[in-house]
């Protein structure tokens, strides 16, 4: 089984190998990588191979997770950090999968300091310095301009220095500043296009739900870029530039 079994050189632990198989079955399920190029997938199937050797996978709800399913969200996983390292999944071990969407409790404290508790639905949920949660039914829609996984794990790229604010650590001879006004600009663009899409009955193309907050929304811009980089180039093409400069990747090249 994959991250379970490992073999022994010279006394030190080395990851088990990707039946080859099963590697190919499962990439090609995930059309949206197709732009990757052999040298890619190769560093992309090194890559995978450790992180399955470093994360534990527990199912829950009754959900029998196999193998297939394991590498599916890994390679998904791991496609942001490609060209980043494994250290910027540092501090964190556990993805506990569902088999569809969960619940998870929710308190909020008004202004006059009443609490409201309540149950929020989701399909996945990144805990900063905890483990990652996610809904298998949704990681299965992947290639559809939504992607839970990259989402989630944009989330813990974005933790990095703190909240998940869209202001994740920024590269050596990255600006900061030019980051922040490439990413407000464009959030303020979108959260004024979702209310006149909403006014219109209609909907916008990139999901809604990036209008949230600005760590949403570099949660999904960060899957629009993976999974639909010519829109998110024709929408925005001064975040676009940002967003390959911070994945040090361009879909599109």
């Amino acid at each position: 089984m994959i991250g379970r079994f490992v073999s022994r050189l010279f006394g030190k632990r080395t990851p088990a190998e990707i039946p080859e198989a099963l590697w190919q079955e499962t990439l090609s399920r995930l059309h949206f990588l197709d732009w990757l190029s052999a040298d890619d997938k190769r560093r992309l199937r090194d890559l995978v191979t450790r992180f399955l050797d470093e994360k534990e996978f527990t199912a829950t709800g009754g959900l029998e997770l196999d193998d297939r399913m394991r590498l599916s969200i890994a390679i998904q996983g791991c496609v942001p950090i490609l060209n980043l390292g494994l250290d910027w999944y540092a501090g964190w071990v556990g993805i506990v999968v569902y088999p569809a969407e969960f619940v998870i409790p929710r308190s909020i404290v008004d202004e006059d300091g009443v609490v409201h508790e309540y149950d929020e639905v989701a399909a996945g949920e990144a805990w900063g310095g905890g483990p990652l949660l996610i809904s298998w039914e949704d990681v299965e829609l992947a290639g559809e301009g939504y992607n839970v996984v990259i989402h989630e794990f944009a989330h813990k790229l974005d933790m990095q220095n703190g909240e998940a604010d869209g202001m994740p650590p920024l590269h050596s001879g990255m600006s900061r500043r030019a980051w922040e006004t490439a990413l407000l600009d464009a959030y303020d663009d979108f959260c004024a296009r979702v209310d006149a899409a909403e006014a219109a009955g209609e909907e916008t193309a990139i999901d809604p739900y990036a209008a949230e907050n600005p760590g949403e929304f570099f949660a999904v811009i960060a899957e629009t870029f993976f999974e639909n980089p010519l829109l998110l180039r024709g929408e925005y093409p001064v975040l676009y530039a940002q967003i390959a400069a911070f994945f040090r990747i361009d879909p599109l090249a």
